[in-house]
């Protein structure tokens, strides 16, 4: 029975395709790397092009709203400018007859009136002198020898301001 047996050989033969498939794979996976870049830079694109809209949409709400604000107050200084001379008026009258009651009472709306929309008087007498809220009209020598040089002495006309800008400087007299 032993003559009955036959060796058999058998060769192992691996077929080893991987290179072909690394081949057919390497192309797809390129395009898939390119698309996906492509799109991340379109993703970029985007952003950046909403961000500067964005930033652009708030750049001109705040630039409206400035330019509200500033027209309102334009208009609120073009009318105190004009109501100023009614002002100067009443104080001169008040000057004159200063138990007056009906001046008393003008002089006091008025200033009401002023103080609600944020326009006030530059206080002037007793102050040093200074151009950019006062101009001096006249100097005179000092009244005491205490009083020092550019101090206020008599106010001919009040000085207005409207927040941090001044509406009228006030005309007034400067010791020497």
């Amino acid at each position: 029975m032993e003559e009955n047996k036959k060796e058999v050989e058998i060769e192992t033969v691996s077929i080893d395709n991987s290179d072909e498939t690394e081949k057919k794979e390497q192309p797809v996976q390129d395009e898939k790397d390119k698309t996906i870049s492509d799109l991340t830079a379109k993703v970029a694109e985007l952003n950046d092009k909403y961000l500067r809209v964005a930033a652009e949409l708030e750049n001109t709400r705040r630039r409206a709203s400035l330019d509200i604000e500033s027209v309102a107050r334009n208009r609120v200084m073009s009318v105190a400018e004009k109501i100023l001379p009614v002002m100067d008026a009443v104080e001169m009258a008040l000057k004159h007859a200063p138990d007056d009651e009906g001046i008393k009472t003008m002089e006091r709306a008025l200033s009401n009136a002023f103080a609600k929309i944020g326009i006030v008087k530059i206080e002037s007498v007793g102050e040093i002198l200074n151009p950019q809220f006062h101009n001096a009209i006249q100097m005179i020598d000092k009244p005491e020898p205490t009083t020092k040089t550019n101090t206020i002495l008599e106010e001919m006309q009040t000085g207005y301001m409207f927040g941090d800008t001044v509406l009228r400087t006030a005309m007034v007299v400067v010791s020497k």
